[in-house]
């Protein structure tokens, strides 16, 4: 047996408590890994609610990402597609667990399996940037916004423009490289992108949904292209009128994490094996967001729901 949290049915972080269940064990191509580390995503926050985008099933260990040893001795990062990091021990498919250099440390390898690599993804693959063109990053205090702020500067963004709620928030943003930082509270975000952006606002990424997507969309400039990849806000934008794309030969796309996997040529690993360097060379900081027990993951859940958090939330296994 070993020390988990479990859910037993559907809810708010009150859901999340602490169980002693079955140890895994590794099947054909798979790694028992010894936790070290667990990081805690915002989609977590939607498995044990039963609103993510795939139906979760209970009983459900949590937990899409851990740090620690294979029996062997390797130090690993790996993502778990069924679940089960919120725990002492994790099994994972070899194909999805990567050697961690010695130079990248915990905190740091688990920021880049998930926040960095959709950073990363939403920037190149999404939203094609190319110098000189303007990024707002929504909610750019969080584990995706620090590092896309950073990997847009670094990609030779023209401008970039951090949103965030409190001046905290923003003057974060600012110290990681970001142009300019507004108030993600701004009744009138259209009018707020364009004039931050002095005039062009040519990519958006967006994770907050409800009304901010909405008035990103219209503070477009002509082939500008917004990337939805999270609803923070739990707040359903409206729907996307194909005709008004028109009027400024504007993009609007989506971006699941999981479907980089059915793509050829390694994207994700090439995504991944980058800004290990990039961190390990001091170009890219990790902000750490805190770290708890796991007996608190529920009050971990209650940080992050809250969105007073910035960075990249750890759980402890040993705690």
């Amino acid at each position: 047996m070993m020390r988990a949290v479990q859910i037993t049915e559907f809810g708010g972080p009150e859901m999340l408590r602490p169980a002693e269940v079955l140890e895994p064990t590794a099947g054909p191509g798979q790694v028992l890994i010894d936790v070290s580390r667990i990081g805690v995503n915002y989609a977590d926050t939607h498995q044990i609610e039963n609103s993510y985008q795939t139906p979760t099933r209970l009983p459900f260990v949590p937990g899409s990402e851990v740090v620690g040893r294979t029996p062997d001795g390797r130090r690993v990062a790996a993502l778990l597609t069924g679940g089960g990091g919120y725990a002492e021990h994790a099994v994972a498919d070899a194909a999805l667990t990567f050697p961690v250099p010695d130079d990248v440390d915990d905190l740091t390898a688990l920021s880049m399996l998930v926040q960095g690599t959709t950073a990363w993804i939403l920037l190149r693959k999404n939203a094609h940037l190319e110098a000189g063109e303007s990024v707002v990053v929504h909610a750019a205090a969080g584990g995706v916004g620090t590092i896309a702020v950073q990997l847009a500067k670094a990609w030779g963004a023209g401008r970039v423009v951090a949103t965030a709620s409190s001046d905290e928030k923003r003057a974060l943003a600012l110290g990681l490289g970001a142009d300019v930082a507004v108030d993600s509270r701004a009744a009138d975000m259209t009018t707020t992108l364009i004039e931050a952006n002095g005039g062009r606002v040519d990519i958006v990424l967006d994770m907050v949904g409800g009304t901010t997507t909405d008035q990103s969309v219209a503070a477009l400039a002509p082939f500008g292209r917004l990337v939805f990849y999270g609803m923070a806000g739990r707040e359903q934008p409206r729907p996307v009128e194909l005709r008004n794309l028109l009027g400024h030969s504007s993009t609007v796309a989506g971006m699941w994490l999981p479907h980089v996997f059915k793509l050829s040529g390694n994207l994700y690993g090439r995504a991944l094996t980058e800004l290990f360097e990039l961190a390990g060379r001091g170009e890219i900081r990790v902000v750490a967001g805190g770290e708890y027990p796991l007996s608190d993951a529920r009050g971990a859940h209650e940080a992050l729901r809250s969105r007073g958090t910035v960075g990249k939330l750890l759980l402890d296994p040993a705690g």
